[in-house]
């Protein structure tokens, strides 16, 4: 979880062989538009503090979908137009593998029939269960070894069709004979859309929100692959993503290398910026670690009516020389406010940088787990309550992690795009099921339920019989005139004493059986 005491952590992108993009963002402040006064520092806390209203409205924007169950907001979210356009590119793909010049006849691509969307949503729910029922091959899922035997997995889909689909996934496609598009997110461009558009037209968040990355685990080359040191997974795909405090992920961004829009100098001021384009003039408090916050981003914030909070690095330009010089003792702080910027610097174990633009730099009394009291400064008290959403988000869905290996990175990214719209989806469910909250294990299993329902059960197969066996009754009579009747064969294997006059005229010795039951239970095989 995020803490005010990361003020040192690293999480810029560090150089690394494979991904030579790595060196590229330049995280310090856009300087050269904005002009501030190192003058306007003063120690009076009354030196330019505003107070700014929220007047956005924290609601949702729509009706809700059906019964407000975890498939109807599935449903909404991942509409019926999107799974049209990915069953269209993954068709198209899957003729291109089909004439490429390195198929071999054994191929299984030589199996191919065309996806559709009543299919690839259970392709959909087979890879969402397979977060709960983990196993490290794919192929073992369909194994009748006693040991894995799950037989729900056959029901639906074999297993060469589902690692077919998965070969053949594709959300966009180019001509092969066509020039690449320079946008190097291209293949994914459409699933970011979708998620902030859906998220832009569904709710408006709350006043509290949170920015921080998140990574998408990924080893392979790739020209934008990052290393983040603070992060579990520390090479990969890096996002930029805006959350509520609980967690909800309301808008994201991939970061795809200096050839990025919004890379270059100023690279995190421009990226807050981006994110919280729709959110700004709005009084929101947005809650940042030290690779973001300056003077500079709070200032272009606070003139759109935007709070920010956050740790701060020692070596950003316009800042106070008298805190960032200052020596403190463990409990001692210090702070200078100017044009409506706090800046403090608090010692704990270490000192920590901080920057508000929303609150006083006011000492208040907070209790811990184990109940010791301890002084904090107010904004170090709201940055280590509010900055957690991503960690959040992310903690939900590492407990189920969907993700598979693959050569292919925009996979990863849609993997990733499903985990976080059932994320959000559980989200809405508990925002309008009152008391009641549903874990998210149960929501999956919900989601899972509805993608596949139970089929209908198959009535009983009739194997074809011999012709030569048949139920004939016995001819011979006893001294009454009645027909001489023999024990069943089958219920003298029970133990069972009964005699009938019908026998099989196909086996040999002609054995006495039951009509009702026993002729059929012997002949079955």
């Amino acid at each position: 979880m995020a803490n005010a005491n990361d003020e040192y952590n690293s999480d810029d992108p560090l150089s690394d062989d494979d991904s030579t993009d790595n060196t590229d963002i330049d995280s310090s402040d856009a300087e050269d538009d904005f002009d501030f006064d190192p003058a306007a520092w003063s120690n009076v806390s009354a030196a330019g503090m505003r107070d700014i209203p929220y007047t956005g409205d924290n609601k949702l924007l729509i009706p809700v979908p059906g019964n407000n169950e975890p498939i109807d907001w599935f449903n909404f979210f991942i509409d019926l137009v999107f799974l049209e356009n990915i069953c269209r590119f993954t068709n198209d793909y899957a003729l291109e593998v089909f004439f490429g010049p390195t198929i071999m006849p054994g191929s299984r691509i030589h199996r191919w029939k065309p996806l559709t969307v009543p299919e690839l949503r259970i392709f959909i729910g087979i890879l969402i269960h397979m977060g709960t029922i983990r196993i490290n091959r794919i192929q073992d899922y369909w194994k009748t070894d006693r040991k894995y035997n799950l037989q729900f997995f056959r029901e639906y889909m074999s297993r060469d069709r589902f690692q077919l689909i998965l070969r053949c996934l594709c959300f966009r496609r180019v001509h092969p004979d066509a020039e690449a598009p320079a946008d190097r997110l291209y293949k994914i461009r459409s699933i970011i859309q979708l998620f902030n558009d859906k998220m832009r037209s569904i709710y408006y968040p709350s006043k509290e929100m949170s920015l921080d990355e998140a990574m998408i685990l990924w080893r392979g080359r790739l020209q934008f692959r990052q290393y983040v040191k603070g992060k579990r997974h520390k090479y990969g795909v890096k996002l930029y993503t805006l959350c509520e405090p609980e967690g909800l992920i309301v808008r994201f961004m991939v970061y795809s290398g200096k050839m990025d829009d919004l890379g270059g100098k100023g690279h995190a001021g421009n990226v807050v910026l981006h994110l919280m384009r729709d959110f700004l003039n709005k009084g929101h408090a947005l809650y940042m670690d030290n690779f973001y916050n300056s003077v500079t981003l709070a200032s272009k914030l606070l003139a759109n009516k935007t709070y920010c909070t956050g740790t701060l690095r020692v070596d950003r330009k316009f800042n106070p020389r008298t805190v960032v010089a200052a020596k403190l003792k463990k409990g001692e702080t210090t702070c200078q406010y100017g044009n409506g910027i706090l800046v403090g610097k608090w010692r704990d174990e270490r000192d920590v940088l901080y920057i508000s633009t929303q609150f006083e730099n006011e000492m208040v009394t907070m209790e811990n787990r184990r109940g010791i009291e301890k002084q904090k400064p107010k904004p170090v008290v709201h940055y280590n309550a509010h900055m957690k959403g991503v960690d959040r988000a992310d903690q939900l869905m590492s407990y189920y992690p969907i993700e598979r290996k693959t050569i292919r990175w925009y996979k990863k990214i849609f993997v990733h795009f499903l985990q976080m719209a059932m994320v959000n989806c559980m989200f809405f469910v508990n925002m309008n099921s009152g008391a009641r909250k549903m874990p998210f294990l149960e929501f999956r299993d919900k989601l899972v339920d509805s993608l596949l329902p139970p089929k209908p059960a198959q009535p009983p197969r009739t194997l074809p019989r011999n012709p030569l066996h048949r139920l004939v009754q016995n001819e011979e009579r006893d001294l009454k005139g009645d027909r001489k009747r023999k024990r069943c064969r089958v219920c003298a294997k029970e133990g069972l004493n009964k005699r009938t006059s019908y026998l099989c005229s196909g086996c040999p010795g002609q054995p006495a059986f039951c009509p009702i039951r026993c002729f059929d239970e012997f002949h079955k095989n």
